[in-house]
């Protein structure tokens, strides 16, 4: 028998890390080629990991909803072949992409004539070992409750310095020297915060894996980017009119609607095409000025939030975006949303509109410069140039900008050209 390891994968471009949401499979169990493993998040998107050998789980090394670099040991399966490696090379050793610096070595134990008690004794999984070496803790001195006394984080986090660990020899219980024990009372681990109560008639749902990577992924950028907010009001009343007039012929020609989502995109990327700034990242004191615009749209589900990418969105006409967007919304409320359509995004649009929303600030989504909010379309009553008055179709765009990058001035510039190019729509030739 050998035993095979399973990694965590490449899930695209820029991804330097991932969680798993879901075991699939549990040590002992049967698998097959191909057969799914786990569900990993990354970026939004849950992933299956495929088995590529067949065989037994053998074990498990890393916990749920934790953080690990791509390469990570996740788990090894028992399968027909050479003779079995040795352990300590399988689970051992923390993955090389974790180690940004050279780490601690962690001493075993020196009660050498003592056995462990456990099969998982004196050996612990990357993310207890990172945590031991962020904290300082030789993990000759934690006593491991987990299975077959492995240490779990839980054991790093409740660990107090200078209590007297005990460690388990067949049948006898030896206790190792410490050179000064602190009284039970003065060492006795904090309690953990009382967990919110729910109620009697409380449902409580926990949070599937895409819904606590969106989670993530807002806290990241509120705590990181500090953001400002700008409005300004823009009549469309062309592009309501062209809309209505084309629409059956686009859709019998294209074999799809024509909503008002891809003009409001089209006079963005313009925009951007003047204004390179809203185009550009921060990253440890440098801006990053992107050539391609790459922008993401936000489209909902019942229960999740999504943002797919149209790459290189300014090589397209209005109808190319189209076309583009509805294949993306299809992809995303149909389950099968590529990895790949997720990355590399410079820009953000969203609809907010077709919730009914008429003024929102948008959070940002990291690391870009700017999110955008159309607000729905409504028909009001606005001054002309001469006087009077005229009924018009106005919405509000709503800009949320970070302003380590950009500043008022420079968002207004951004939106009065956007404003200037939606006003310009006014032939069939402008869709195609």
């Amino acid at each position: 028998m050998a035993i095979k390891e399973v990694l965590l994968p490449h899930l695209g471009e820029s991804v330097t890390e991932a969680s798993v949401v879901g075991w699939l499979v549990q040590p002992g169990d049967k698998v097959k080629r191909y057969q799914p493993l786990m569900e990993v998040v990354s970026d939004k998107v849950t992933t299956e990991v495929p088995s590529d050998f067949e065989g037994v789980v053998k074990e498990i090394f890393v916990e749920l909803d934790t953080d690990y670099p791509i390469g990570t040991l996740l788990m090894t399966l028992e399968v027909e072949g050479a003779e079995e490696a040795p352990v300590a090379e399988v689970v051992a050793e923390a993955p090389k992409a974790e180690a940004t610096a050279p780490a601690p070595v962690v001493e075993a134990p020196k009660v050498a004539p003592v056995k462990p008690a456990g099969k998982a004794a004196g050996r612990f999984s990357p993310a207890v070992l990172k945590l031991a070496q962020e904290k300082g803790i030789d993990l000759a001195e934690v006593v491991g409750t987990g299975k077959e006394g492995r240490i779990t984080r839980k054991d790093i986090l409740n660990f107090v310095p200078g209590t007297t660990p005990v460690v388990a020899v067949e049948e006898v219980v030896v206790e190792a020297p410490v050179a000064a024990p602190t009284p039970a009372a003065a060492v006795a681990p904090k309690a953990a915060p009382a967990p919110v109560a729910a109620g009697a008639n409380d449902t409580v749902v926990p949070a599937d894996g895409v819904r606590k990577a969106i989670a993530k992924k807002m806290v990241q950028s509120v705590n990181e980017i500090p953001h400002a907010w700008i409005m300004v009001e823009a009549d469309v009343t062309n592009i309501v009119n062209l809309r209505n007039s084309v629409k059956n012929d686009f859709k019998k020609q294209e074999g799809i609607s024509l909503s008002f989502f891809p003009f409001f995109a089209k006079a963005v990327i313009q925009a951007m095409k003047k204004n390179p700034k809203i185009n550009t990242s921060w990253q440890d004191g440098n801006i990053i000025y992107h050539n391609d615009i790459n922008l993401s749209i936000a489209v909902t589900t019942d229960e999740n939030l999504f943002v797919p990418v149209i790459k290189n969105a300014d090589n397209l006409s209005l109808a190319g975006l189209t076309k583009e967007i509805n294949r993306l919304a299809t992809d995303v409320r149909n389950g099968s949303l590529s990895n790949a359509d997720m990355q590399g995004g410079t820009f953000t649009l969203n609809n907010t509109g077709s919730i009914g929303s008429v003024t929102s600030m948008g959070i940002i989504n990291h690391p870009q410069a700017a999110i955008l909010q159309v607000e729905s379309i409504n028909k009001r009553i606005v001054p002309t140039q001469d006087g009077g008055f005229k009924t018009a179709d106005m919405v509000n765009l709503c800009l949320s900008i970070d302003h380590r990058i950009l500043d008022g001035q420079q968002a207004g510039k951004f939106l009065k050209d956007v404003k200037e190019n939606l006003a310009r729509f006014s032939s069939e030739s402008d869709i195609y």
